[in-house]
């Protein structure tokens, strides 16, 4: 990216916000995990939220990575010099450690495992919350360091810290190594697989390809789609990583898996605006459920990266024309404009809003991926290969290849402009060809001319070819046809979202009791703040017809009053201009019977649901799971695709516990959900009933029993709380525990609710 320089537009002033963020932030504060964890004093206070916590030391990888790439964009030399002194810092602390360990928390959790003997689930391993990822963006942003400013220190340290792993794991069976990789583990190969293209030392290479998920990646190998119920950010590296081996190694099955799980989760499980998931996991193919915690930004940032690596195998234009959507409407959408924070999620619930983390107290996964993303906007506007030089997006850069020999220049205004302007300022001998992309988004056939005179190009995979003995100045102007059209979710024809070529334009709903700020500590803490009404769209005309353009240059629409009830109009605008103020993505349009058919019922029922739920916990997902503090002994979670849900039990003498809020003001509910399916289950030879007791605070609340087996469906039991049980309080203990040889669960949901009646 060193050669390619953004020019004035929405993505160079969105880089400059990410830059002043980078600079911000501390090196000392980020480091002092790190102090701590090798037993020393810090030289400053620790950052809080997740640095507070056992996945500490992260943000000092992403920070490193994103101060690295903003500088090879940027070349701001304060950036430099923190960067330097961050290196100085962790290698300081590397010395302490005589094997090379160096992370924001403790060995101990990886001694545990380089012994054979270790306690492993999906999220913790020896005792600590994902290790393996958590270090891995040291690796990766030490690398960076590397790749990008040729430090010697930063290779020094991460080659220590390579061969600690690689002495520690030698000697683990592959049945040892394959339990460990249970446990997220981030993009420990492609780190690997970084560093032997770097070191050319063979050890790495073959650590990367024991980093080799079977469980996860073999089905894909297989073209079988076993991603449902999946944690989507854990696997998403995985892949990244065997489409770096594939080029390393040439195995066709690393090409295989990476090309079947970008086209499913790409064509399967993205929403309009790019991203996928929700509460962090793959639902059922085709589904686009609509809820508050959709779209983790993460997952985004990760498939951009495998989007650049499959191109490189297929020279298609859709891989551009997901990437950029996902980039204008996810990416460029995820930070606030004002101050640089960034989302974890990006809501799809109709009347909700972005939540942005704050300066200090929060460092999410998608803060450490937010800090990378604006420097990474320069990524693939071109790219040469070969003798082909490739324009991939509209945005206003300028590059230069072959040690300068040739410089472009693309000027645009895209999307407020519906075309492009191409200069060849300096040409050269090597690049016989240009290719343009031709998006699936164009309304008409563009026009294409070079100095004044139209051409025709030849098209191949979604590209116009253009061949010329290119000289100094010549110039290309591209037509970029842009028009109204819909985009239906893939599970209701009635849910849509309308689109100007690749750019959402969203419903701009307001502040109407809005929260009083949406940077929070806490990406949790407004999930319950009460929605307002959005109105469904009636009629069966075209776009065209009853939406019409108020301000063409900032991309402002207004629809006709047909939004219902109260006959409405409705403000558009492109999703990434929307902040701090009330949104919807999808629309619920319908004709005039469907909507005296239909009415607005679901909208109804969430709003009813919203304001009875005081607080809840989806099981066998990491992140309410940490955010409501779980406890466990004996626990096992795991995924149904029957009933298209996650659960958890506690066996043999276990249990498992939440803490929920409470409103000591009103008369509380326990609301669980269990599967008709559960009964008695046999393990290891033992007959284990399901037998177990629902406790408040340790004072039981209830015993369950279930020993008739049933189709398998879920369905739920209200739970009256004794008042005593919450008076003066404000969060609960909530503990499901089973006897000796008796099983407590599965619990495929739980909520704490106001009104017996949900």
């Amino acid at each position: 990216m060193h050669n390619v320089n953004l020019l004035d537009g929405i993505f160079k002033n969105s880089q400059q916000k990410g830059k002043e963020y980078l600079l911000y932030l501390d090196v000392d504060r980020l480091v002092a995990p790190c102090y701590e964890a090798a037993g020393k004093t810090a030289k400053k206070e620790r950052y809080g939220g997740w640095e507070s916590m056992g996945i500490a030391g992260h943000s000092i990888g992403h920070w490193l990575s994103a101060a690295a790439t903003m500088y090879q964009v940027t070349s701001d030399e304060a950036l430099m010099d923190k960067i330097e002194y961050a290196l100085t810092e962790l290698a300081a602390v590397q010395a302490f450690d005589k094997e090379g360990y160096v992370s924001g928390f403790p060995r101990d959790c990886f001694d545990q495992v380089f012994s054979g003997e270790f306690e492993v689930d999906n999220f913790s391993l020896g005792g600590s919350w994902v290790p393996w990822y958590s270090i891995h963006k040291i690796y990766a942003g030490l690398i960076d360091v590397h790749q990008v400013t040729g430090s010697t220190l930063a290779l020094e340290t991460v080659t220590m810290l390579a061969d600690w792993a690689y002495n520690g794991l030698i000697n683990l069976s592959e049945d040892q190594f394959q339990r460990m990789l249970t446990c997220e583990h981030g993009g420990m190969n492609e780190a690997l697989a970084d560093l032997y293209l770097i070191t050319e030392d063979t050890r790495y290479l073959d650590l990367a390809e024991r980093f080799y998920h079977k469980a996860v990646l073999d089905p894909l190998a297989n073209k079988q789609d076993d991603l449902e119920g999946k944690h989507a950010n854990t696997q998403i590296p995985k892949v990244i990583g065997v489409a770096k081996l594939y080029n390393i190694t040439g195995k066709e099955k690393y090409k295989q898996i990476a090309t079947y799980f970008w086209d499913q989760v790409v064509h399967y499980r993205t929403y309009a605006i790019g991203g996928n998931s929700i509460r962090e996991h793959f639902g059922p193919e085709n589904a686009e459920e609509l809820g508050i915690l959709t779209t983790e930004t993460c997952n985004t940032y990760n498939m951009l990266k495998l989007t650049e690596v499959l191109f490189t195998w297929d020279h298609s234009a859709h891989y551009y024309d997901y990437y950029e959507r996902a980039l204008y409407n996810h990416i460029l959408a995820s930070q606030d404009p004002d101050s640089g924070m960034k989302t974890y999620f990006v809501s799809s619930e109709p009347g909700h809003f972005k939540v942005y983390h704050s300066h200090d107290n929060s460092f999410w996964c998608c803060t450490g991926t937010g800090m990378e993303n604006p420097a990474r906007y320069n990524r693939r506007i071109f790219e040469k290969i070969e003798k082909r030089l490739f324009v991939h997006l509209f945005i206003s850069a300028e590059a230069s290849y072959d040690n300068d020999q040739m410089v472009i220049k693309q000027q645009t205004a895209f999307p407020y402009q519906p075309s492009t302007t191409i200069t060849i300022e300096k040409a050269s001998s090597e690049v016989k060809q240009i290719a343009i992309r031709k998006p699936s988004w164009f309304s008409d056939e563009p026009t294409l001319k070079i100095n004044g005179k139209e051409v025709n190009a030849v098209e191949d995979e979604g590209y116009l070819i253009i061949e010329h003995i290119w000289q100094n100045g010549d110039q290309i102007t591209y037509d970029l046809p842009l028009d109204l059209y819909r985009y239906h979710a893939k599970d209701d024809k009635k849910k849509q979202v309308i689109m100007y070529g690749p750019i959402v334009l969203a419903g701009a709903l307001g502040r109407d009791n809005f929260p009083e700020t949406d940077i929070l500590d806490n990406h949790l803490a407004l999930n319950n703040h009460p929605l307002i009404d959005v109105p469904t769209l009636v009629t069966d005309r075209p776009l065209n017809d009853w939406i019409k353009a108020k301000d063409k240059e900032k991309l402002l629409f207004e629809t006709e009053a047909i939004g219902q009830p109260g006959h409405q109009r409705v403000q558009l605008k492109p999703f990434y201009d929307i902040h701090h103020e009330r949104y919807t993505i999808y629309w619920n349009i319908m004709s005039e019977q469907e909507f005296k058919e239909f009415g607005d019922e679901e909208r109804k029922r969430k709003a009813r649901e919203q304001k009875m739920i005081v607080d809840e916990v989806t099981p066998n997902e990491q992140q309410p799971e940490v955010d409501h503090n779980m406890q466990a002994k004996n626990s096992t979670s795991g995924y149904s695709n029957d009933v298209h849900s996650g659960w958890r039990d506690a066996r043999d003498g276990g249990y498992f516990s939440y803490d929920l809020k409470v409103d000591p003001e009103k008369k509380m509910y326990l609301f669980i959900t269990y599967n008709k399916s559960d009964f008695t289950m046999e393990i290891d030879g033992k007959r284990l009933e399901r037998d177990f007791e629902i406790k408040i605070d340790g004072h039981v609340l209830a015993e369950e029993h279930f020993n008739k087996p049933n189709i398998g469906e879920l369905y739920s039991k209200t739970y009256p709380i004794p008042t005593e049980l919450i008076n003066g309080k404000e969060k609960v203990t909530v503990t499901f525990s089973a006897a000796k040889n008796k099983i407590a669960g599965g619990v495929y949901q739980v909520r704490m609710i106001n009104d017996p009646s949900l």
